[in-house]
């Protein structure tokens, strides 16, 4: 069953749900790529790890491992009698290390193992401050700075946007095609929760055939095998981040009009 949305689906950027579509969009563009470009071209799925420490755990980070001690201290009881303090203790939550493992794909040429193109698809932890956006931005400039094409899919409304100069249309979405040949021009495909997800073509070597990664196909194939009809409760779950009041109301309307939704309810949608 597709999503009740035309292109991206708005409930799926929830921190509870993002972490598994993520997965699923870098395994699914792989398996779309690679018979395509074989055996002349290579597509891997790479995974970068940092550790770091956060105040807010719930932030749908593609794959955290909470780090646990290495040892444990017990109480220690004795006869010595100790003052009671002055106030009761308050219960209080310290930035805990983990890990954090984001998936991205690249593409090399099978003779030399060069890197061709680099595909991301932007995480929360790459759009907030922090050591992920730091890592991430610091690869970033590596690339740009490289003949490597890069392909930046951000499916988040949430977070600060990576630099485009120039740039003055503003979107909930967006896919940036950055060839290595081409900078500092770059094309950037920008839309909106009403639109459909675009195509694009992958960059490749000159003359070389280019595949076209449909988005909007893809995420389709995702959201039916994922079954996200059955794990979203489109009635009574709340859209984090936000819709703003317009695209509340676009999308309430849509939703009834679908079957998903009885009636008119804002606070489904505002947090």
């Amino acid at each position: 069953m597709p999503s009740p949305f035309p292109g991206m689906d708005p409930y799926l950027e929830h921190p509870e749900l993002w972490p598994a579509l993520h997965h699923w969009l870098i395994i699914e563009i792989a398996r779309l790529l690679s018979p395509q470009l074989r055996p002349k071209y290579l597509v891997s799925v790479e995974v970068r790890m940092y550790e770091t420490a956060d105040d807010n755990l719930s932030n749908g980070i593609p794959d955290v491992n909470v780090i646990q001690p290495r040892t444990t201290t017990e109480l220690i009881t004795s006869n010595v009698a100790v003052a009671a303090p002055p106030t009761q203790p308050l219960t209080v939550n310290i930035p805990m290390p983990y890990q954090v493992r984001e998936g991205y794909l690249e593409i090399r040429e099978r003779e030399n193992q060069e890197l061709i193109t680099l595909i991301e698809i932007l995480s929360p932890s790459n759009k907030r401050s922090g050591k992920g956006r730091q890592m991430y931005e610091e690869k970033r400039e590596e690339i740009l700075g490289s003949r490597t094409h890069l392909i930046e899919i951000d499916l988040l409304r949430r977070g600060r946007k990576m630099p485009i100069i120039g740039n003055n249309v503003e979107s909930h979405y967006s896919v940036l095609v950055c060839r290595g040949n081409r900078r500092p021009r770059a094309d950037l495909y920008a839309f909106n929760v009403q639109d459909p997800m675009p195509a694009f073509p992958l960059p490749l070597r000159s003359g070389d055939t280019e595949p076209i990664i449909n988005l909007q196909e893809l995420f389709t194939e995702i959201y039916d095998v994922g079954s996200y009809d059955l794990k979203i409760d489109y009635r009574n779950w709340e859209v984090i981040p936000a819709l703003s009041e317009t695209d509340t109301i676009w999308a309430n309307d849509l939703l009834r009009d679908r079957g998903f939704r009885d009636g008119f309810s804002v606070q489904s949608f505002l947090i």
